[in-house]
């Protein structure tokens, strides 16, 4: 065991040569990741549980989740605003999505 050393398990690249700024990045991209799977995880308990009171607390965690799951991305989108621009043209939208998403990438690409 490396007794108190930082996990390197999120690099691809030896942490050693990169910068602060992008080993925060590597972990925001990695904290989003679990946020989003365990948003699907309390989705998939919430649909079989049967007891109310365990349902309502597991409603509450995923909501926590979503809002953890949120901040992360907005924090990612500030830090790449070519992202940003991106999923300004994609979110909150109606209509159909890739279509959206398809002109905004465009449209960010050529700014």
């Amino acid at each position: 065991m490396r007794g108190a050393s930082v996990s390197t398990d999120q690099y691809h690249e030896p942490p050693s040569e990169l910068s602060a700024e992008v080993r925060t990045f590597a972990r925001m991209c990695a904290s989003l990741s679990e946020e989003a799977e365990a948003i699907g995880w309390y989705e998939q308990r919430i649909a079989v549980e049967t007891d109310e009171d365990a349902k309502a607390i597991m409603t509450d965690s995923l909501g926590e989740e979503f809002k953890h799951f949120s901040m992360e991305l907005e924090f990612l989108l500030r830090k790449k605003p070519q992202w940003r621009e991106t999923a300004r043209g994609i979110l909150f939208k109606e209509g159909d999505i890739v279509e959206h998403g398809e002109a905004a990438e465009e449209a960010a690409s050529s700014s």
